[in-house]
């Protein structure tokens, strides 16, 4: 059964930042990339940004510049570091399996002054 556990989420200013973890069991996690997407309310989820299993990342046009996703197969652990955040980064973020329809249940982020 796969699970994927996200965390680091909380309230922060404009401008500030915030590090989001996702940690996984149930799959071989160096096999896979892994992605970050987030919901804001009353809109669709969409894509932030991935990692492959070799390390390379992707990133929406958004947050390039501003978001790190990074990862640590020791850990079973991907990370998203966040900076520079803008209120239009209030969302809720879920972790993924890159490809695949495993997803955790999200963590908040709230961007306010």
């Amino acid at each position: 059964q796969v699970q994927l556990v996200e965390s680091g989420g909380g309230s922060v200013q404009p401008g500030g930042s915030l590090r989001l973890s996702c940690t996984a069991s149930g799959i071989s996690f160096s096999t896979y990339g892994m992605a970050w997407y987030r919901q804001a309310p009353g809109k669709e989820r969409v894509f932030i940004a991935r990692v492959s299993n070799g390390g390379s990342p992707r990133y929406a046009d958004s947050v390039k510049g501003r978001f790190t996703i990074s990862r640590d197969s020791a850990k079973n652990t991907v990370y998203l570091q966040m900076n520079n955040l803008k209120p239009e980064d209030t969302a809720n973020y879920h972790c993924n399996v890159y490809g695949f329809n495993y997803w955790g249940k999200g963590t908040l982020v709230t961007v306010s002054s």
